[in-house]
């Protein structure tokens, strides 16, 4: 199998351009894909991401990120596995059933098989040129949930809690900026302006830069963590065969960062890396940050996902009080009692 991300981009371009003139031809794959459907998946999407439509900044046609690229290809690749076919010689309603199939057996979430849906329908309505209506092969709908937050003694008590200075760092740089579970993964000791008080997030969802103002304290805490692991690249390496290398770690090390300090904490919640964002947005605003700084803390292109903030804040919550606040109401210990009823 084609490994995405590879040097072999060119090679798998001219061996597949004869496919591509084919696939606008509608003609059949079947010769090709017979020997693995899943050769067939990574090549058919490999087309489309890579060598489709204008190019972006980084030469990649469609100018996808690498995770979402990862991500596409490996949900095409289990949903000709499921079936044991070629995925070109499936349709919408395998579609239906592998959703069917992901919800009940594999006990996936709402949003997960969003993911896997909003994949498939671009391999087959954008790679394949098949026009699926949307009626037809539908997103599972999601339910409107505000997300858990830690109150502000609970996170200081998450980061009292980390079981070694490798945790702590990471879950100060966490909170103390609101970055996502991957922009910590691949920040580099370089990202750090200590002149300016400032972190500099690159290449973030959508790739975006943006900077986020260095607490004093979290600088504290990564100049002490800078003498004692003494970085090159990457602030937070990651390890080869057991080893510190000069690669980023992986997002489960910062998951297990936070579950091992949230249990020695005594914190009953779900803490996850996002929880840690949720909170300090949530926080900011409590402090009085308008929604717009927020936003452009957070990295949301859009304001609605940062409104979400609102309905968080205690703050704001207690000031819109209630109707009944003002009201002039009689006392209820001068309205009647109904009779009580008892089972006989």
């Amino acid at each position: 199998m084609v490994a995405p991300g590879g040097n072999n981009h060119a090679q798998l371009f001219a061996q597949t351009c004869t496919l591509r003139i084919r696939q606008r031809h509608s003609l059949d794959f079947s010769i090709e894909f017979s020997t693995s459907p899943l050769r067939a998946a990574v090549i058919i999407a490999l087309i489309f991401m890579r060598f489709r439509g204008p190019a972006g900044p980084t030469g990649q046609r469609r100018n996808y990120s690498q995770t979402t690229v990862n991500t596409y290809l490996k949900v095409v690749e289990d949903f000709a596995r499921h079936f044991g076919r070629s995925p070109d010689k499936l349709g919408k309603d395998h579609i239906r059933a592998y959703q069917v199939y992901l919800f009940k057996e594999r006990k996936l979430g709402v949003r997960t098989v969003g993911l896997h849906t909003a994949a498939l329908r671009f391999f087959f309505c954008k790679t394949l040129k098949r026009a699926y209506p949307v009626e037809e092969v539908p997103y599972p709908r999601a339910p409107r949930r505000l997300p858990i937050i830690l109150t502000r003694e609970e996170a200081i008590r998450l980061i009292d809690s980390a079981s070694n200075l490798f945790h702590r760092a990471m879950l100060i740089t966490m909170y103390s900026t609101g970055m996502r579970r991957a922009e910590l993964c691949r920040l580099k000791v370089e990202d750090i302006d200590s002149t300016r008080m400032l972190i500099h997030i690159r290449q973030g969802k959508g790739g975006k830069d943006r900077d986020v103002p260095l607490s004093p304290k979290a600088l504290e805490t990564l100049r002490e963590y800078w003498r004692w692991m003494k970085p090159q690249t990457y602030l937070f390496p990651g390890t080869v065969n057991g080893s510190r290398a000069d690669k980023p770690i992986t997002p489960k090390v910062l998951w297990e960062a936070c579950r091992e300090a949230a249990q020695r904490a005594g914190i009953t919640k779900a803490v996850r890396p996002h929880l840690l964002r949720h909170s300090f947005a949530t926080h900011l605003v409590e402090g009085g940050a308008d929604l717009p700084t927020v936003q452009a803390l957070l990295g949301h292109v859009d304001l609605k996902p940062t409104s979400i903030y609102l309905h968080l804040s205690e703050r704001h919550l207690r000031a819109a009080g209630t109707p009944v606040d003002n009201a002039e109401l009689s006392s209820p210990d001068q309205v009647k009692r109904s009779r009580r009823l008892h089972k006989r």
